[in-house]
């Protein structure tokens, strides 16, 4: 079941209308009444009802986000896109190349957080990063042995013509 794919939940727009609810059942609506004016189905408003009437409007705000909090603060995720965007060399890494290896050391060093490398592939797509190719080649590339493998290689190791 759940949620369409694709669909995010506008989770202060459910709690807005679970209040609403919630007033109409202090001027003394019923369930069935609340659902008409609000488009909601009946299990929905009997749900709340007796959410309602246990604890009141209270009962029908919503819950905190669930799981376990994330290691890193909000704040601290902005340090680290302003980090990441110094480049590799800033924080004494050879080559100009980014690697989630070398983002979860960075993690460590600077707040002393330790996420894996699979991790921080999920953790840098939250923060607007993709995976990318270089955009330039190898300096040790070869071509001629390259089109040599291309031309005698290959055609010797491919089984149809």
């Amino acid at each position: 079941m759940g949620f369409p794919k694709g669909q995010k939940r506008d989770f202060n727009a459910l709690q807005r209308r679970r209040l609403k609810a919630a007033t109409l059942f202090d001027k003394g609506l019923a369930p069935a009444e609340v659902t008409r004016q609000l488009g909601v189905s009946c299990q929905s408003a009997s749900r709340w009802h007796k959410a309602w009437k246990k604890g009141g409007k209270s009962a029908l705000k919503k819950t905190p986000k669930a799981g376990r909090p994330p290691r890193l603060k909000p704040a601290e995720v902005t340090a680290l896109k302003h980090a990441l965007k110094a480049g590799p060399g800033e924080h004494g890494f050879a080559t100009e190349l980014w690697t989630t290896e070398r983002v979860a050391q960075v993690i460590q060093n600077r707040f002393g957080v330790q996420y894996h490398p699979d991790h921080v592939g999920r953790l840098l797509g939250q923060i607007g990063w993709s995976c990318q190719r270089p955009t330039t080649r190898a300096l040790q590339r070869d071509q001629k042995a390259i089109q040599r493998w291309k031309q005698v290689t290959w055609p010797r190791l491919k089984k149809k013509p």
